[in-house]
């Protein structure tokens, strides 16, 4: 007979961010460490290589374990369905150590305890999708507040060569070719092209 295997996942959302509080959680809680699939990765979809990884292995009666509902994603609807596919279509239980009340393997009878626990899952998961929305419209707000004040994004302008006007006056009368001037000058032939 299959032993019932627990998962873990964890999902941090840039490559700089940590997942060592959600790993300690995770393993304090029984998953085994060669069981923890770790992302750093947006949580705007489900459509994650590394979170795919455990729900293809994951199978009735198995456990996926998560530290908080929005490490499982940020899309209030897409949360809702991993939720129902997890624990309806798989028959898996999913625990949000976080929040108990989050916690399938706790067979409710009565009725008003799975409306409760259904009930957090919508508020927490559109929670979690508002905190997305607002993540990026602080973002384009920073971003426009800095370019209002001169600050460039992205690598800096290259400079042009010393010689360029020279090469540029050459090209324009027909002495030399686009390619042939980059390529004396030591720049992409589009370079040369866009300051034209």
């Amino acid at each position: 007979m299959r032993k019932e295997k627990v998962y873990g996942y964890a999902r941090v959302s840039t490559q700089i961010q940590r997942e060592d509080r959600q790993m300690t959680a995770l393993r304090e809680f029984g998953v085994a460490t060669t069981l923890i699939y770790v992302e750093k990765q947006s949580g705007k979809n489900f459509n994650r290589p590394i979170y795919l990884q455990p729900m293809k292995k994951l199978k009735k009666s198995d456990t996926l374990v998560v530290t908080s509902i929005d490490r499982l994603g940020r899309n209030y609807n897409e949360i809702i369905e991993q939720w129902r596919i997890i624990s309806k279509v798989i028959g898996a239980h999913i625990v949000v150590l976080d929040m108990p009340l989050l916690d399938t393997r706790k067979k409710e009878v009565d009725l008003t305890g799975t409306f409760i626990a259904d009930l957090v899952l919508q508020v927490l998961s559109y929670v979690a999708q508002i905190e997305r929305m607002s993540l990026i419209a602080r973002q384009a707000e920073g971003i426009a507040a800095a370019k209002e004040k001169g600050i460039r994004f992205g690598r800096p302008p290259k400079t042009k060569p010393c010689q360029f006007s020279e090469y540029a006056e050459k090209y324009r009368e027909n002495e030399i070719s686009a390619t042939k001037a980059a390529k004396i000058l030591q720049i992409p032939r589009s370079t040369f092209l866009s300051w034209i």
